[in-house]
């Protein structure tokens, strides 16, 4: 319980303020600095509407916890009064009293302490659904952050192909000048161009609707510009991985739907015994005390002008048309149901993280393999422009090998940023996105509070 929510309240930004003074949650204008993914994470969770409206839940929930242990406290209350009455047509004078009263439970067969123990399993099931909310958040932004990663390497890539692109067309205009090449290779290196062109706006495009959602996501327009960090390239290594079944144990201890899911058992168990203590005796001691003060000429006026009185009272219900006992059935089908719950999103949760771990492994190869084919493409290319150079390949095979080079680009791209994905997908299966942030440059002040508690 506590690892998670203090895993939630971690990710809660503690400073409102940002760097110029303004408060995070009132900007209209994304910072101009470049902002890492820890950042950007810190800035949304400061404006996101969905985790600040999970926390105030958590706040209900903690203030109907708090105000359950009321029952251990004595019940006091107080009343003044005054009259004025009226006989045979005239008005007498007025009459004053006032009364305080107090009561307190002495027993009730532990009811009071099963009410406070299911407003504590509440609240805590409402803590790892608080932390559930803001992991799903999070994650939410590390998807976009990546994707605006990936659009960013994808207008790169187009724009250096047009580049080269631009070369062959100026490469194969000399050569028909010279009489080297015949027409087709200059309208073949014209569509290559024209191709690459097109290529890049597309990518453009694409960035700007990446940018669109990760801003979007911060709760500022679509229009206004984002500066963002790429990952150091040592981020998502093999050497990070774990077992599988290290990671199952690591789910078992901080994932929150699973906590949640054995808080709702908790508080579904003490909800039943609750029921079934309701119908055994409550033992209470009460007193008052109370001051009247009446007119002289009223009948007994001045008697008894100070009365109070002690005493213990018993009481236990005895029929109540049968819903008693059908409550206490109903909590008992309620655990029921809470445990089966619980088991059935074990079974969900498990199965979450071997997916997620297989996915992360898989990404890991297939960056390998991209980066494997783009080196190749990479060579070809460099290749065939200079077979092209002394007319041993036509201006058809170096579009092929630009061609090719263009879509190894893209799959090292989209690879590269699908793997950081995978990694913070594995991070949030087993309920602590924290560790899919971890690395070179990102949560420094993490890293520095985990080195002083070392010492």
């Amino acid at each position: 319980m506590k690892k998670s929510l203090l895993l939630a309240l971690c990710l809660v930004p503690t400073l409102a303020i940002a760097d110029d003074g303004e408060n995070c949650r009132t900007m209209t204008t994304v910072p101009a600095d470049e902002m890492t993914l820890w950042d950007v994470i810190e800035l949304g969770l400061c404006r996101n509407p969905e985790t600040a409206s999970a926390y105030l839940s958590l706040e209900s929930a903690r203030f109907n916890k708090n105000a359950g242990y009321s029952q251990y406290l004595p019940s006091i209350s107080a009343s003044a009064s005054a009259s004025l009455p009226y006989r045979n047509r005239e008005f007498d004078d007025w009459s004053y009293g006032a009364s305080i009263s107090a009561s307190y439970l002495i027993f009730d067969f532990g009811k009071r302490l099963s009410d406070v123990n299911q407003l504590i399993d509440t609240w805590r099931a409402t803590g790892f659904d608080y932390s559930e909310s803001v992991q799903n958040y999070v994650y939410s932004v590390i998807g976009a952050y990546y994707a605006l990663l990936n659009a960013d390497a994808d207008v790169a890539t187009a724009t250096a192909v047009q580049q080269v692109s631009k070369t062959a067309k100026d490469m194969a205009d000399t050569k028909y000048k010279a009489g080297v090449v015949a027409k087709a290779d200059v309208l073949k290196a014209d569509v290559t161009l024209a191709s690459s062109e097109l290529d890049l706006e597309r990518a453009k495009n694409n960035r700007e609707i990446a940018k669109g959602t990760l801003l979007a996501k911060l709760s500022f327009p679509a229009d206004q510009d984002i500066k963002i960090a790429d990952m150091p390239a040592n981020f998502g290594s093999t050497d990070e991985n774990k077992s599988i079944d290290e990671l199952i144990e690591i789910a078992r201890e901080k994932r929150p739907d699973l906590l949640r899911a054995s808080a709702n058992k908790d508080s579904a168990w003490h909800r039943r015994n609750s029921a079934f203590l309701s119908n055994l005796p409550t033992i209470s001691a009460s007193g008052s005390l109370s001051w009247n003060n009446v007119p002289s000429d009223v009948y007994n006026a001045g008697q008894d002008e100070w009365s109070g009185s002690i005493g213990i009272r018993a009481s236990m219900p005895i029929f109540a048309g049968f819903s008693n006992m059908y409550n206490v059935r109903s909590a008992q089908a309620n655990y029921e149901r809470a445990i089966e719950q619980e088991r059935q999103t074990t079974d969900n949760a498990m199965l979450d993280v071997f997916s997620a771990y297989q996915n992360y492994k898989t990404a890991q190869t297939v960056l390998k393999q991209t980066e494997t084919l783009l080196a190749s493409a990479r060579e070809t290319e460099s290749v065939t422009a200079s077979m092209y150079k002394v007319g041993k390949a036509t201006m058809l095979d170096w579009q092929q090998a630009l061609a090719d080079l263009a879509d190894a680009h893209k799959q090292n791209n989209a690879a590269k940023y699908d793997l950081f994905t995978k990694r913070a997908a594995l991070a949030l299966a087993i309920g602590d996105i924290r560790d899919g942030l971890r690395s070179e440059g990102e949560l420094n002040e993490t890293t520095d509070t985990d080195e002083q508690d070392a010492e």
